[in-house]
């Protein structure tokens, strides 16, 4: 991988800056509400219910505090993909973004790292927001819910960066309806978001802890609820950085193969 020099990648995160100016109120708005509908609806509607249970809520929680954390993860992941596909098709193949970042002194790397930086300020947005309306409505309890704040961010890294290798080549957007249905929306219901994964059948158990959202998941519960162990938690975050260095070579691979010619 080429030598990365901050300010030439600094330069094309720029850009995604000031094109941001122009939409984020409606992004923001999208921010505080998701989360708002997310624990009003599964937190406190069906938590209320679950409570009542004869379990008392979810692995030794209230259902509210159980769900929040996972919520958080998919919220990041959600973002993060959103932002390295679509968004990366249009600066390729229609409005031609990419091509005209390389046609100045900034090199394959600065581009991609650029992109990489504006979806980092985007997630923090959304997880900073998310924890605070969390911890408003009382599905976050702990002040360690600062430290969720991150892992969330480096969950959406860690599905980002494979994202965009695998978008900067689509010729058409059909294969994001494909990885939405198949993997994003799967992964968002059976990884550990809502139930835990030994409730699963045995046979779909390792898929779940494979998938990269369930360590996302299981650090950000453990942190949020103050219940966490070091070697645990850093074992999920090994697994997620493990995901974001290997996207982020793939993702300058494909670049150069698509943007260089």
């Amino acid at each position: 991988m080429a030598t990365v020099t901050p300010v030439m990648a600094g330069r094309a995160l720029e850009y995604w800056l000031r094109s941001y100016r122009g939409t984020w109120r409606a992004s923001v708005f999208s921010g505080f509400l998701s989360p708002l509908l997310y624990l009003a609806s599964l937190g406190f509607g069906l938590g209320a219910l679950i409570d009542r249970g004869p379990s008392g809520g979810v692995a030794g929680l209230p259902y509210a505090q159980y769900v929040a954390p996972g919520v958080l993860a998919v919220t990041a992941m959600q973002t993060a993909v959103g932002e390295s596909t679509y968004t990366v098709m249009t600066a390729v193949r229609w409005q031609r973004f990419y091509f005209a970042m390389l046609a100045t002194p900034l090199r394959v790397i600065d581009v991609v790292l650029g992109h990489l930086g504006f979806i980092v300020f985007r997630l923090l947005l959304v997880t900073v927001t998310f924890a605070g309306v969390g911890a408003v409505l009382g599905a976050f309890t702990s002040g360690w819910v600062l430290a969720a704040v991150p892992v969330a961010v480096l969950v959406g890294l860690a599905h980002a960066t494979p994202v965009m290798a695998f978008s900067v080549g689509r010729e058409t957007d059909v294969g994001f309806g494909l990885l939405f249905r198949l993997v994003i929306v799967p992964m968002s219901l059976f990884a550990g978001t809502f139930f835990p994964v030994d409730q699963l059948p045995p046979g779909l158990r390792p898929l779940a802890w494979a998938a990269p959202l369930w360590h996302g998941t299981e650090a950000a519960r453990a942190l949020a609820t103050g219940r966490f162990g070091l070697w645990p938690v850093t074992g999920h975050l090994a697994y997620l950085l493990v995901w974001t260095l290997g996207g982020l070579a793939a993702a300058v691979v494909c670049y150069r193969r698509t943007l260089v010619r």
